[in-house]
């Protein structure tokens, strides 16, 4: 639970909301506001460099649990990116609509790192100082919420509290200015398509992992079935939290997969006996579906998944909309570790949306056929 009897935490957290005061930085503070932001536009110029960029430094802060966390699910919204371009999507859905997923997804990605990714730059930095720097978040707009809780991270060095309160922090970082923009409402989050995520396969996280034994690829991971809820997000990313950290073993061999597959966008960095990065099927051909997709053989033609540079240009993103989150002390309950434990069994869920959308993909060729069919007569 959070700790609620540490009365000082909570003191500077009400103290927070009482006096938000415009900072002023010293020149070489100043200096060091500019290099952090330099190399936060640097990295954040697609996810591919974003993920990478988590995975950087989580190798040099193995203690930030959420730089590991948020390396593992960048990886799974490039490959949703990719979905857009690959095997069923791209057949599935309009180029419009593809675009607009893409956007929403782009913007997400994008916001929560250029939020993020300053806060563990100036952590690195206070490291090699000696002396924290938590006075400097404002200038890269982070809430107030989280200087209290990075200041209690330097003297306490509590992984786990500091990654909830990452996760608390994100969650509403984008929630007005993604999932309840009225832009991305329309476009995406209200429409009939956003609702079949299950179908749509962007709802699942999966983690892959080897067997040092078998050295075979094996997936566990978790669903959120609500992503427009901001309680339910959260609550999703503290149980996969607790999910990836519940089995030290398992972590060990999650850690040894992604040091030696990079990042790419294409779902073949986990799985290249299901996908491929160049196609092999024929697009809108009518063939019968897999019914069993995950038992793909060897002569079979393989699914679609480019990588993201194929997929998807680097987009120039609108500069993030000035605003806190953090009102009132009752948000602090989302910092609760109230969670419900995960089995992490993840590959049948996965293995039915595959076989949904190949059901979905041949109805459809099918309708074309028979509409192609009726007009020759």
């Amino acid at each position: 639970m959070f700790p609620w009897k540490d009365r000082p935490l909570k003191k500077k957290l009400k103290q927070m909301l009482d006096h938000k005061d415009i900072p002023t930085f010293s020149s070489e503070e100043q200096s060091w506001i500019a290099e952090i932001r330099s190399d936060v536009k640097l990295k954040n110029r697609n996810n591919v460099s974003r993920t990478e960029a988590y995975w950087d430094f989580y190798t040099k802060h193995p203690e930030m649990h959420w730089a590991l966390l948020a390396h593992l699910v960048s990886r799974n919204a490039g490959w949703n990116m990719t979905d857009l371009k690959g095997e069923h999507l791209s057949q599935l859905l309009t180029a419009r609509e593809q675009t607009d997923f893409f956007l929403f997804l782009e913007r997400g990605n994008w916001l929560i790192f250029q939020d993020a990714y300053p806060q563990l730059l100036l952590l690195d930095k206070s490291i090699k100082l000696n002396r924290s720097l938590t006075h400097l978040l404002p200038a890269f707009g982070v809430s107030s919420f989280m200087v209290p809780l990075w200041d209690h991270y330097i003297q306490s060095d509590d992984s786990s509290l500091i990654t909830r309160a990452l996760i608390v922090n994100e969650q509403h970082y984008i929630e007005n200015r993604v999932i309840q923009n009225p832009h991305y409402k329309n476009t995406v989050t209200d429409t009939v398509l956003f609702k079949l995520q299950d179908l749509l396969n962007m709802n699942h996280i999966l983690i892959p992992y080897t067997t040092p034994s078998l050295k075979q690829r094996k997936l566990f991971g978790h669903s959120v079935h609500h992503f427009s809820s901001l309680e339910e997000r959260i609550r999703f990313g503290k149980e996969l939290y607790d999910l990836l950290y519940s089995i030290q073993s398992r972590l060990s061999q999650v850690l040894e997969w992604a040091k030696y597959h990079p990042h790419t966008g294409s779902r073949k960095d986990y799985w290249p006996a299901l996908y491929n990065d160049v196609r092999e099927r024929v697009p809108h051909k009518l063939e019968t579906p897999l019914e069993k997709p995950c038992n793909i053989h060897g002569n079979e033609a393989r699914f679609f998944s480019p990588t993201l540079g194929r997929a998807w240009d680097d987009q120039i993103a609108e500069p993030a909309e000035q605003e806190d989150w953090f009102t009132h002390l009752k948000q602090l309950h989302f910092l609760n570790d109230n969670i419900k434990r995960q089995d992490g069994d993840i590959l049948p869920l996965y293995c039915e949306s595959i076989e949904k959308l190949e059901f979905a993909l041949v109805a459809k060729k099918a309708l074309r056929k028979k509409e192609e069919e009726s007009e020759l007569n």
